[in-house]
């Protein structure tokens, strides 16, 4: 049986462990928190699985591979919402969401009421991208860390180091390793409401800050997100003003809701702000999944492991001799 080290445990790392016991392979995850919680980036993720809206600004292997993924968590036991994705636009922004139903395929041109009720009256026009889905991150990481411990995967509560086959997938901690990775600051926001009830995510273009809501259970919605070119994990005043401005103009009914959270974390990227695979040694480095951490961990991690078992050099392959 092959054994094979994970260093780190947000969602690449997950990933990269379960297509490794889907292989019968021996697995042990290092990471220094024991279990999933806000000190990783994948906590603070939106959740969302829209590879044709990412695609308005994205590269194409983001909206090829992106298709992979609901697929994928729903495979894995989590509870994935296939309900598409809802794009509107203010009256005075009606341009943007022309240009980008230019740019997005797959989509169909209604009144928003029609699929969320609570919105009638406030819009005349929307894009429903309806192969799209959303599913709650936070419960997504517990759930995988739950079922690769019953699989028999020991997590060990330390940074770990390369011993072995070993997948790193520390996020923008791998810098020590791959120096051009650089930190893009994403800022979100949790808030509880009972006056409004959305069922799929909804973004709203704004030619300075867009947004999106993403409903989750019990009147949840979780709001983002900024991106801001910098590791600063600071939460600013500014991003807070303009993603609840953001959120009263989509619906007034935001501005009585409850702010639960506020979160700030540092999504790692490299410069093209696509994910690689760098091999040195016997050490895969997985990383810069940017803002699509799990709409590609699963592609990511299915070529790592394909590259580590069967010899198949993939997509965003990089050998580093060094």
């Amino acid at each position: 049986m092959t054994q094979a080290r994970v260093i780190g445990g947000g969602v690449a790392g997950l990933c990269v462990a379960t297509e490794l016991v889907a292989r019968g392979c021996e697995v042990t995850v290092f990471d220094p928190s024991p279990r999933p919680g806000p000190h990783g980036c994948s906590w603070w993720a939106g959740g969302m699985l829209a590879p044709f809206c990412e695609g308005q600004t994205a590269e194409e292997p983001v909206v090829r591979l992106g298709q992979e993924a609901a697929a994928w968590w729903q495979r894995q036991g989590v509870t994935v919402h296939r309900r598409g994705t809802l794009v509107l636009a203010l009256g005075r922004d009606r341009r943007e969401l022309d240009r980008f139903a230019r740019r997005v395929p797959g989509h169909e041109m209604l009144d928003p009421a029609g699929l969320e009720p609570d919105l009638e009256g406030r819009f005349d026009r929307a894009l429903h991208v309806s192969g799209e889905a959303h599913l709650d991150p936070r419960a997504a990481l517990i759930h995988l860390r739950d079922r690769l411990e019953q699989a028999g995967v020991t997590f060990i509560a330390e940074p770990g180091r390369p011993q072995g086959l070993t997948f790193d997938c520390r996020g923008l901690a791998a810098r020590d390793a791959l120096p051009d990775l650089r930190g893009v600051k994403g800022e979100m926001a949790v808030l509880h409401s009972a006056d409004i009830r959305l069922t799929r995510p909804v973004r709203l273009l704004h030619p300075r800050y867009p947004l999106y809501v993403v409903p989750r259970a019990d009147g949840l919605f979780m709001l983002g997100a900024t991106q801001i070119e910098t590791d600063d994990r600071r939460r600013s005043v500014r991003s807070v003003l303009e993603l609840l401005s953001a959120a009263y103009a989509l619906h007034p009914a935001f501005g009585e809701a409850e702010l639960v959270e506020m979160g700030a974390d540092a999504r790692p990227a490299f410069p093209d702000n696509l994910p690689r695979l760098v091999q040195r040694g016997e050490t895969i480095h997985v990383n810069g999944l940017f803002r699509h951490g799990f709409l590609l961990a699963p592609a990511l991690a299915r070529m790592a492991v394909e590259a580590a078992c069967d010899g198949i050099k993939p997509e965003f392959w990089h050998e580093d001799h060094d």
